[in-house]
């Protein structure tokens, strides 16, 4: 996706040149949120500012969002079906594969000494012993400060220049209808605001991008607050990926779930929040979070953390299937598709039309 939007702010419209945007991905990959979403609002912000960053989120979040209300709709009148529960089956060991490639992959970029591996594992290790996945990134937090001696040739100075009053404006702006939305929910519906809070923490210390959503999610979802069985996140994640936005839209899933078409629309909103704020505030001051020695510490140590928590979440995912011939087959061969960087879309879609024929060429074999 990042490709795709670098493809029209740079090359078709001349937006933006290269090393710009390039610096704009940069930020988006450091900050917590969906990358790619962050990037088209990165686009619209150094267009039309705070007003452009926040068009540009809401279109490209927008079609994911609708198509998910529908999928969500359809999983909960058809889930009870034979063939929806021969398809989910097959759907569950790709959600295994993506992220077990997603936990290699980011490993293969991020740990690379021997400490990164420490902080690695140690961030599986506190995970699967059931530590909260909030302190665990807090921890790898300060290790990375503390241990990571050759993050970069940045400087420690501290940042002191501010940006002008007209982005404090727009950002105050945005703020409260936050603020009114959050405080209206608090009073009319305590299980709406719980569900806004969770996605909101959730969204804050998503680093990396949208797939360090997925551990804390299923922490908070499944096993702290139990609203729903593993499988059927694991089934939220699998619809997530035919939709054309990042894996945090399965938040739209859990809400729809839980409290139906209102409950997706405050999930959503709620889980990116947070980062599209953080974007905005961040985009002025970047240059000099760069530089600073610190702050590429702390993030390299967060990085690692998450490398461990997807690895722990693979492998917890991957105790609860039954793993027959049909299973085997579609999570290797899903695992080996996106190590060839296949397109995760194709891979979902290739996987759904195996899950339906499997079964059926199995009974023609069997017959025959």
């Amino acid at each position: 996706m990042v490709v795709y939007i670098r493809g029209m702010a740079v090359r078709k419209n001349h937006w933006l040149d290269d090393e710009v945007f390039q610096s704009g991905v940069a930020l988006c990959q450091t900050i917590p949120g969906a990358t790619a979403m962050q990037t088209a609002a990165y686009v619209g912000y150094r267009l039309h500012g705070v007003v452009g960053a926040a068009a540009c989120f809401i279109g490209f979040g927008l079609p994911a969002f609708a198509l998910m209300m529908v999928l969500s709709a359809a999983y909960l009148g058809m889930k009870e079906l034979p063939v929806a529960v021969s398809l989910f089956e097959g759907l569950r060991p790709i959600v295994v594969a993506m992220i077990a490639n997603a936990a290699f992959k980011f490993g293969r970029s991020t740990v690379k000494t021997l400490r990164h591996f420490a902080i690695a594992g140690m961030a599986a290790l506190l995970f699967a012993l059931g530590l909260n996945p909030i302190l665990v990134i807090a921890i790898a937090f300060g290790l990375g400060m503390l241990l990571w001696r050759s993050a970069g040739n940045g400087s420690d100075a501290v940042i002191t220049d501010f940006p002008d009053d007209s982005l404090f404006r727009s950002i105050f702006l945005l703020l409260i209808p936050v603020v009114v939305a959050f405080s209206m929910l608090f009073v009319a519906n305590r299980g709406l605001f719980d569900l806004a809070a969770l996605m909101s923490r959730i969204d804050l210390f998503a680093f990396g991008g949208g797939f360090a959503s997925v551990p804390l999610m299923y922490h908070e979802v499944v096993e702290i607050r139990q609203w729903m069985p593993s499988q059927t996140l694991m089934d939220g994640i699998a619809l997530g990926q035919v939709t054309p936005g990042p894996i945090v839209i399965t938040a739209t899933f859990v809400g729809y779930i839980l409290k139906g078409p209102i409950g997706a629309v405050v999930a959503t909103v709620a889980i990116f929040t947070p980062s599209f704020l953080l974007l905005v505030v961040s985009i002025p001051y970047f240059d000099r979070l760069r530089s600073s020695l610190w702050f590429n510490r702390a993030i390299g140590g967060i990085l690692c953390s998450f490398v461990g928590l997807l690895l722990t979440v693979a492998i917890r995912f991957a105790f609860l299937l039954h793993w027959d011939f049909k299973a085997a087959f579609l999570g290797l061969s899903a695992f080996a598709a996106l190590m060839m960087n296949v397109d995760i879309l194709w891979v979902v879609l290739g996987g759904i039309a195996a899950s339906l024929l499997i079964p059926i060429a199995w009974q023609v074999f069997a017959a025959a």
